[in-house]
C-alpha cells in the first residue's frame, strides 16, 4: 500500500499542477456554498427549488442507492415541452422589404456550406415572393423560410424519431428564440450574420465544414450528419467540461475548447446496453464506491439467484445481497480494489444511471475496440482524473485526495463547481491529436440521421429528447 499511496501522491501532485493552471487567479469557494454553475445555458427559473448548501469537506453519506434526487441544471428537459409557434401561420407576421429577403435568398443559396439543404427553406418560392414585391405574400413566405432555417441552424435538421438514444436537451431554443431572433435580424438588416451566430462554437464545426468544401459527393452524407449532431448539442459548451466522443473510446478534459487531457475510455456493447447520449453535470467524485447492480444484471443476467446460492462467491467478491418480501433481490458490492467501479466514479445524476467510472480490469484498455460494458463509460487512469476534478472543483488537497482513495471508505466529494459531461457519437471528428478522421458506427446511429436527409424537412414537432430511454446500465 505504501507503493500505491506514493503513486497516489504523485498522480495528486500533478492533478494540483494542472488544477492551479486552470483555476489561476480564481478563489476556492467558500464551505457551505452552493455549486457554482457554470453552464453556457440560462440561470434556473426564479420558481425552482435551489440547491441546499454542501460542505467543502469530502464527507461518507449513504450510499448511492439511498442517496436523494438531485434536482439538475437546465441541461435536463423541463417538465412540459417547450413548443414555438408556427411561424408560417402566426399573425401578424414581419414586414420584409425586398432588399431584406433577397439578403435571406442569398443566406439559403450558401446554405450548404453548413451541410444544409437550400430547397428545405422554399428558395423557389421565397424568389417568386421577392420578383412580387413587398406585401403580404412576401411577409408569409420570407417569414416561413427564415423561421425554419433558425430552427434548423439551431436546433439541428434531424427530428428526434430518427436521433437514436439522443438525450441531450439542447438549451438554445429558450437561449435563443426563432421569433426574437428574426425580429434582431430585421431589425440589425443584418440575416446573414444571424444565421452564422447560431453556428456551435467548437472548432470541429469549422473542420466539418472545410472538409465539406472539399469532399467528394459520396463522403458529404457523413460530413452532413455530423455536423447536424454538433447542432443537437448546446451552441456553447462552456468554459470547463467533460467530452467523450463513444465510439472513439476516448475521453477529454477541456478547457477553452482545448484538450487538456485525454483518457481511454470503455462504452457500452451494441443492442440494448450501448451507451446513451447525454449531456449532465458532475455534481461530486465519489472515491471506493459502492455499486448497487441494476436489474438488468440482477435479474436479467441472473446474478441475484446466482449470488442467492452460492455465499461463498458473494463473500469473495464483496457483495451484500438481500432478498425483500415481495422476491425482489438487491445486490450492492462494496467497497474494495475488486469493485466494478473500481476506486472512482464521477456523480452525474440521470435517468439512466449512467456514469464514468473506473474498473478492475484495467487490462482492457490495451484491446482497440472497447465496447464492452453495460452502458457507463469506463475511465482509463480513473484515480488520477477524479483527483483533479476533486482538487479542481471542490478544493481538496493533493494529500488529502490521497488519504481519501487509500482509505478505502465510501466518500463523496461534492463539487463547488460543476462540470458538464458530454456523451457525444460522432464517426467523424478530430481525434485527440487534432486529427480529422472516422470512426466506426458501432451502434449503427448515422444510418437513421442519413435517411432523415434523403427526405424532405419535417416541421419541428416540439420534442426535446428521443423517446427510446436507455436500459438502466452500470
Amino acid at each position: 500500500m505504501v507503493g500505491h499511496g506514493w503513486a497516489l501522491w504523485r498522480t495528486a501532485r500533478s492533478a494540483s499542477a494542472l488544477a492551479l493552471a486552470l483555476a489561476a487567479g480564481a478563489a476556492i469557494a467558500q464551505a457551505g456554498r452552493a455549486p457554482e454553475n457554470i453552464l453556457p445555458a440560462p440561470k434556473p427559473v426564479p420558481t425552482a427549488t435551489p440547491a441546499p448548501p454542501v460542505s467543502q469537506q469530502p464527507a461518507v453519506p449513504a450510499p448511492a442507492s439511498q442517496q436523494p434526487a438531485v434536482t439538475l441544471p437546465s441541461t435536463q428537459a423541463p417538465a412540459a415541452p417547450v413548443i414555438e409557434p408556427d411561424l408560417s401561420v402566426i399573425e401578424p407576421v414581419l414586414n420584409w422589404q425586398v432588399a431584406e429577403a433577397q439578403s435571406l435568398a442569398k443566406v439559403i443559396e450558401g446554405i450548404g456550406e453548413h451541410g444544409l439543404i437550400p430547397a428545405d427553406y422554399q428558395l423557389t418560392d421565397l424568389r417568386a415572393a421577392i420578383l412580387a414585391g413587398p406585401g403580404a405574400a412576401l411577409d408569409a413566405q420570407a417569414s416561413r423560410s427564415l423561421a425554419w432555417l433558425i430552427e434548423d441552424m439551431r436546433d439541428g435538421r434531424t427530428r428526434y424519431d430518427s436521433r437514436h438514444q439522443w438525450f441531450v436537451v439542447d438549451p438554445d431554443v429558450e437561449q435563443r428564440p426563432t421569433a426574437t431572433v428574426m425580429a434582431e435580424a430585421l431589425a440589425s438588416k443584418d440575416i446573414a450574420g444571424a444565421i452564422a451566430g447560431l453556428a456551435p462554437t467548437h472548432p470541429d464545426y469549422a473542420k466539418l465544414k472545410e472538409a465539406l468544401a472539399s469532399a467528394p459527393a459520396a463522403s458529404k452524407p457523413l460530413i452532413q450528419v455530423n455536423l447536424d449532431r454538433w447542432r443537437w448539442l448546446p451552441r456553447d459548451l462552456g468554459k470547463f467540461y467533460l467530452l467523450t466522443n463513444v465510439p472513439e473510446f476516448q475521453l477529454r478534459l477541456t478547457v477553452d475548447n482545448e484538450i487538456i487531457r485525454s483518457y481511454r475510455t470503455i462504452v457500452g456493447k451494441p443492442g440494448r446496453t450501448a451507451t446513451p447520449q447525454l449531456a449532465e453535470v458532475v455534481e461530486g467524485v465519489v472515491f471506493n464506491p459502492t455499486w448497487t447492480v441494476p436489474q438488468s444484471i440482477v435479474k436479467g443476467e441472473g446474478l441475484g439467484a446466482q449470488l442467492l446460492a452460492n455465499p461463498a462467491r458473494a463473500k469473495r467478491e464483496n457483495y451484500k445481497v438481500t432478498k425483500a418480501k415481495d422476491g425482489m433481490i438487491y445486490v450492492v458490492q462494496q467497497p474494495g480494489p475488486g469493485n466494478a467501479l473500481g476506486l472512482m466514479k464521477l456523480d452525474m445524476p440521470n435517468e439512466h444511471a449512467i456514469f464514468l467510472h473506473d474498473t478492475p480490469n484495467r487490462n482492457l484498455f490495451n484491446l482497440a475496440q472497447r465496447a464492452l460494458s453495460h452502458g457507463c463509460v469506463r475511465t482509463e487512469r480513473a484515480t488520477e482524473l477524479a483527483i483533479t476534478m476533486a482538487i479542481l472543483g471542490a478544493g481538496v488537497t493533493p494529500d488529502d485526495a490521497v488519504a481519501i482513495v487509500t482509505s478505502g471508505k465510501y466518500t463523496r466529494v461534492p463539487m463547488t463547481r460543476t462540470f458538464p459531461v458530454y456523451l457525444t457519437y460522432f464517426t467523424m471528428a478530430s481525434d485527440i491529436t487534432g486529427k480529422m478522421g472516422t470512426f466506426k458506427d458501432l451502434y449503427g446511429r448515422d444510418a437513421p440521421v442519413l435517411a432523415s436527409f434523403a427526405k424532405p424537412r419535417a416541421a419541428w414537432d416540439g420534442k426535446r429528447k428521443s423517446a427510446r430511454k436507455g436500459d438502466q446500465a452500470g
